[in-house]
Parts: structure tokens; C-alpha cells; sequence
């Protein structure tokens, strides 16, 4: 695992399959997805202070496997959005992405990633809530990916957590591997109109400055 300091209150966690956030706010840490199933231990072995809670963008296993592991250990409140919370408590099934021909070959490519274990949710959100960290984090619904992706959206240090509605390989582009690509497209034009100078994604690095004119960018190519 990588530490990368974003901003002085911000750290990325890169995973080899995506990537966390640790926000910190004095001595109080909010974490923004927990990797996959055996990350809980290099995740617990960075955080300087209390862990309050963990925020999950959705339910795909490289953003969910440790929260089970980390809020019983913490005892951290976990937030997610309703309709993903079912499938995170291990109650539904998520549904499966419907492929691009493109995505194809990527998929095939991937490794195997663990399963994650069901895992408590304390709080359901829906888009327009906020959560009292960074000043106030305001819950964005950007479905398409899943049916309740999130993203968050601190207003006071215009930063952005997109998930995986949005990705940063190469290029910044659409998110792949969606259950709904016309929602996802709709969902990556709405993140476009929001105040920010730093988005952290999914997958890929992080945009410390213009983050704006990249999501625009984005939009228009899709």
C-alpha cells in the first residue's frame, strides 16, 4: 500500500486494485472506502487518531472488503447510500455491470478479488445529505455504476470523492464496468456543475488543481 499526502488533511491509500482516503479533522479520521478484504491491517497501521466513520461510495468489493473489519474494530459509524446498503449487509445481490465491448478484455484481465464480508450500515443516505466531516461533506447520488454510488462533495476546501463514477487511468474519463452507462454519463455531467479544485477517484490519481476543467473534459469526450 502507498500513502500519498494530497492535501495536509488528506491521504490517499493506493491499493494494488484501487484506492481509500483517510480525511482528518483534528484528531477525528473519516475513511472513504476500505480497499478489498486484506487491507484492514496497512489501513489501521497509517491512522493517526479515531477513526468515526467510514464511508462507502458502493458496494463493489475493492471499496467495501475491510469496512467490516475496521468499523468493529473501531467501532466507526458506516455510512452508505440505501440502496446500496442491502447488498453491503450481505442481504441482495448487487447487480452486474453490463459490458462495452471494449470493457470485455479489461474484465477478463482482472485477478480474482476476495469477496467482501457483510458488513453493518449505521447511517442510509440519499444524495443532498451531509456528513459532519470536512466541513461539512454533502452526499452527491451519481447512480449508474451501481444504483447507489455516491460521491462527496466538501464545498469549504472544494475537493470531491467520485467512486468509481468517474476514473483517472490515463486519462480522465467515465468509470467502466457500469450497471446503467446512459445514467453513469448523466450522473459524470452532474458532478461537472460542482465547485472543486481536487478530485480523488476509484482508480488512478488523484487532481490537485483544474479538477474542474477535467471532468469537463470527460463529459464532453462521452
Amino acid at each position: 500500500m502507498d500513502v500519498i499526502e494530497v492535501l495536509p488533511r488528506l491521504f490517499m491509500l493506493r491499493f494494488p486494485v484501487g484506492a481509500a482516503y483517510l480525511w482528518r479533522d483534528d484528531d477525528a479520521l473519516t475513511l472513504t472506502d476500505t480497499g478489498t478484504a486484506d487491507c484492514a491491517a496497512r489501513i489501521d497501521g497509517v491512522m493517526d487518531g479515531e477513526l468515526r466513520r467510514i464511508v462507502l461510495t458502493h458496494w463493489h468489493e475493492d471499496h467495501t472488503g475491510s469496512a467490516a473489519e475496521l468499523g468493529a474494530r473501531h467501532g466507526a459509524e458506516v455510512v452508505a447510500h440505501r440502496l446500496e446498503a442491502p447488498v453491503i449487509r450481505g442481504n441482495s445481490a448487487g447487480a452486474p455491470p453490463v459490458l462495452e465491448d471494449f470493457e470485455v478484455p479489461i474484465r477478463a484481465a482482472l485477478p480474482p478479488l476476495p469477496p467482501a464480508p457483510p458488513c453493518r450500515v449505521d447511517r442510509e443516505v440519499e444524495g443532498g445529505d451531509v456528513l459532519a466531516f470536512g466541513g461539512g461533506a454533502v452526499v452527491v447520488a451519481v447512480p449508474g455504476h451501481t444504483d447507489g454510488s455516491i460521491a462527496l462533495h466538501l464545498p469549504g476546501p472544494r475537493v470531491l470523492f467520485t467512486g468509481d463514477a468517474v476514473a483517472n487511468v490515463g486519462r480522465t474519463a467515465l468509470g467502466v464496468f457500469n450497471t446503467d452507462r446512459p445514467r453513469a454519463v448523466e450522473s459524470l455531467h452532474r458532478l461537472t456543475g460542482l465547485d472543486v479544485e481536487t478530485v480523488l477517484f476509484g482508480h488512478g490519481d488523484p487532481i490537485t488543481h483544474g479538477a474542474a476543467a477535467a471532468l469537463q473534459g470527460a463529459a464532453a469526450a462521452t
